[in-house]
């Protein structure tokens, strides 16, 4: 298959889970901020690995992981109505602290361009 399919079908996936994971009612999702940060969708396109970071951190988005595994059925076939897809990958959700790592770089070039200004 060619990677620009793959490409594009991972591109529309986290799109749609972006817009799906507001109308999650699990508390654990709905905590924290969550965000989508990457989805990797397996060659033959029955696989995609959903990235999940929280701005409150690596456990916030293990909860929010945990909450976001029981709620994958409905999230799959909310999916698989808005997508048109003849066949629907299975989510598997991984947690990533690439936003708060993201947020502690920018506080320490912060802090540096504070020092230098003084």
């Amino acid at each position: 298959m060619a990677g620009y399919r793959v490409h594009r079908q991972s591109e529309d996936i986290a799109r749609e889970l972006t817009a799906i994971l507001r109308t999650v009612k699990d508390p654990r999702v709905q905590d924290g901020m969550l965000s989508i940060v990457r989805v990797d969708v397996s060659n033959d396109l029955s696989y995609a690995t959903v990235y999940v970071s929280a701005l409150a951190g690596m456990e916030a988005a293990k909860t929010a992981v945990e909450g976001l595994k029981s709620a994958a059925g409905y999230m799959r076939s909310s999916l698989g109505s808005a997508l048109k897809l003849r066949h629907v990958p299975e989510l598997r959700f991984v947690p990533d602290d690439s936003i708060a790592y993201s947020a502690h770089i920018n506080e320490t070039l912060q802090s540096l361009k504070k020092e230098d200004a003084t």
